[in-house]
C-alpha cells in the first residue's frame, strides 16, 4: 500500500470528528440565532405550558414587550400569568384554557390583560395540544398570544359609528329598535313587564328659529344627556327623529316608568342655555305605554306616540300614560 493511500490515524480521526462536530454545533448556533432573531421581531408571545406541572416551560422574547413583565418571574411562577390576566376576564381565560385538554385546540381566545405599567391591553390567544413525538414526549400546551388593542379600538368605534346617532351619541334609530325588538320579545316570553316611552322636546322649531340650529343641536345633546344620566343600566335610549326620544324599560312596570319620566323631566327643566346675554330653558312631552297580551312592538310605539301627544295637548311638559 502506498504512503499516500494510508489509513488515518486514531488522531487523525478523532481530530475530523472534532472538525465536523465544530461545524455542526456552528451551524446549530446560527440557525438558534436565526430563530432567536425572528421570535424577537414577532409581535406576538410564544408560549408552552405544561398543565400537570401547572408550570410555563417556554416564552418567547416578545412576552416582555407585550405584557411589561419579567419573563423570568413567569418561568419561575405561572401565577404570574394569572396576575396580569384582567379581573372580569380570569374566569373566561382559565376555562378556555383547560378546555383545550377536551377538544385539542382553542383557534379563538379574546381576554384583556393589564400590563406591567398597569395599561390594559388586549390579546387574541391560540393554543393547542402539542404533538407526542415533540418535548421528550412530553404533552404541552402550546400556543401564540397576539396584542389585538387597535383592531379593538376600531372595532369599537365601527360599532358605535354604526349604533349612536352623531350628533347626540344616544342610539340611532335603527339601533334602538332593532334592541327594542330584542327587549321586546324577551319580556313578552317571559312574561314579565316591559314599559315604552316617547318623547318630544316643546317647541323645538321655535328654539331653532330664534337662536338659530347650532343652539338647537346643544339643546338635543343635552337633552340627550339628561337621558343617559337618569335611566338605568339595562334601559334602552336613542333619538328616533327629530327632537323626538324614545326608551324602553325591561322589567319596569307603568308605575317605575312613571318615575324614571319625573326624573328625567325635572333633569330638563333645569337646563339652562345662554344666548345673547340671555337664559332660555327648555321643556319635554312624555307618553308611556306597557306590554298587554298579544303586543306587538309597532302596538306600544302606537299608544306612547298617542300619551305623548295627548301630553302636547295637555299643556305640554307633562307625562301621559297610555
Amino acid at each position: 500500500m502506498d504512503d499516500n493511500d494510508q489509513a488515518p490515524s486514531e488522531l487523525e480521526t478523532l481530530t475530523l470528528a472534532l472538525l465536523h462536530s465544530r461545524g455542526e454545533v456552528e451551524r446549530l448556533r446560527e440557525r438558534e440565532l436565526l430563530v432567536g432573531s425572528l421570535l424577537a421581531g414577532l409581535n406576538a408571545v410564544l408560549w408552552a405550558f405544561d398543565w400537570d406541572q401547572q408550570r410555563m416551560v417556554y416564552v418567547s422574547p416578545a412576552y416582555e414587550r407585550i405584557f411589561g413583565r419579567s419573563t423570568a418571574l413567569l418561568l419561575a411562577d405561572y401565577g404570574e400569568w394569572l396576575n396580569s390576566i384582567y379581573p372580569d376576564d380570569m374566569e373566561y381565560a382559565a376555562q378556555s384554557l383547560e378546555s383545550v385538554l377536551e377538544v385539542g385546540s382553542v383557534e379563538q381566545r379574546e381576554y384583556r390583560i393589564i400590563r406591567g405599567d398597569g395599561e390594559v391591553r388586549w390579546l387574541s390567544d391560540k393554543c393547542f395540544i402539542s404533538p407526542p413525538n415533540l418535548f421528550g414526549g412530553q404533552s404541552l400546551i402550546v400556543g401564540i398570544a397576539e396584542d389585538i388593542t387597535e383592531k379593538k379600538v376600531l372595532q369599537s368605534e365601527l360599532h358605535r359609528l354604526a349604533t349612536s346617532d352623531v350628533l347626540t351619541g344616544a342610539s340611532n334609530r335603527r339601533h334602538f329598535f332593532e334592541r327594542a325588538e330584542e327587549l321586546f320579545v324577551e319580556a313578552r316570553d317571559a312574561g314579565k313587564p316591559l314599559s315604552f316611552l316617547l318623547l318630544d322636546i316643546d317647541d323645538f322649531k321655535k328654539i331653532n328659529d330664534r337662536y338659530g340650529h347650532q343652539m338647537g343641536d346643544r339643546v338635543l345633546q343635552r337633552v340627550s344627556h339628561c337621558g343617559a344620566y337618569v335611566l338605568r343600566r339595562d334601559d334602552l335610549f336613542g333619538r328616533i327623529g327629530g327632537e323626538e326620544f324614545a326608551a324602553v324599560f325591561p322589567y319596569c312596570d307603568a308605575e317605575q316608568a312613571r318615575q324614571v319620566a319625573e326624573r328625567l323631566q325635572r333633569e330638563v327643566q333645569r337646563l339652562q342655555f345662554p344666548c345673547d346675554g340671555v337664559n332660555f330653558g327648555v321643556t319635554i312631552s312624555q307618553g308611556i305605554t306597557v306590554l298587554r297580551e298579544g303586543d306587538e312592538l309597532e302596538d306600544l310605539y302606537g299608544r306612547a306616540d298617542a300619551a305623548m301627544y295627548q301630553a302636547k295637548r295637555q299643556g305640554k311638559d307633562c307625562i301621559v300614560i297610555g
